[in-house]
């Protein structure tokens, strides 16, 4: 298994086999916690005003997503695990639109199975790969507004190569290591508390908490959405 690290969009763009494209604070975060909250489906977007087009042509849908880490004029929720894991989602559609996350999962046009990355479901993630004995597989850690690198996405990325190859990794560590990384500070500022609760932080960091992948899929009239699979 050939195992490759990029970066951003651009990486997610160059992206072959299976793509991995990481989003740990928050996107991809918020994306388990919401299907384990009983979502139907989450559509993963990139254009604003498209977004909002199709809320508005499907009200009973909910819009989650941020732009500069607040929650979007108009959509329901910020892109926070805190508010997702509080919301009545049984059932429902999500729209999900971000500004590092989502832009690199809807570039992966070139891979060939595309997965959301996060700590979440990190050893799910592993085992799903490694059902599909691909030759090649392409984590791509988006960052912080998928034009700088972030200590969180380097560190799932380096948590998931390790287990792919066979290596140990100390996740006892993790939230001691992130607790003071740029990212992370805004979750322990009382300012912020309404659009980045702390709690943001303790549920992005619970490690290996889901036993299921997410898997980029198109229905047949081309509609890109996450499939929840187990693994």
């Amino acid at each position: 298994m050939q195992i490759e690290i990029l970066d951003f969009v651009a990486g997610a763009r160059a992206a072959r086999g299976v793509a991995v494209v990481i989003d740990v604070f928050r996107a991809f975060s918020v994306a388990c916690y919401a299907y384990a909250g009983g979502a139907r489906r989450v559509l993963p977007m990139s254009d604003l005003e498209a977004s909002l087009a199709l809320k508005r042509a499907n009200p009973d849908y909910l819009a989650i997503g941020e732009r500069n880490g607040r929650k979007v004029v108009g959509f329901d929720f910020n892109n926070s695990p805190t508010e997702i894991s509080a919301a009545e989602l049984n059932g429902r559609t999500l729209l999900h639109n971000t500004s590092a996350g989502t832009q690199g999962l809807t570039s992966a046009s070139q891979a060939d199975v595309v997965l959301t990355g996060s700590l979440v479901n990190a050893a799910a993630i592993c085992r799903y790969i490694e059902s599909l004995t691909p030759e090649r597989v392409s984590i791509v850690r988006m960052g912080w507004d998928a034009f700088e690198r972030s200590a969180e996405d380097d560190l799932c990325a380096e948590l998931l190569a390790a287990r792919l190859k066979g290596a140990a990794f100390d996740i006892g560590s993790v939230r001691t290591r992130l607790r003071h990384v740029p990212a992370a500070l805004k979750f322990f500022e009382p300012a912020n508390a309404d659009w980045a609760p702390q709690t943001d932080f303790d549920l992005c960091t619970a490690v290996d908490r889901f036993d299921f992948v997410l898997r980029l899929c198109e229905d047949p009239c081309g509609v890109k959405y996450l499939e929840r699979l187990d693994a």
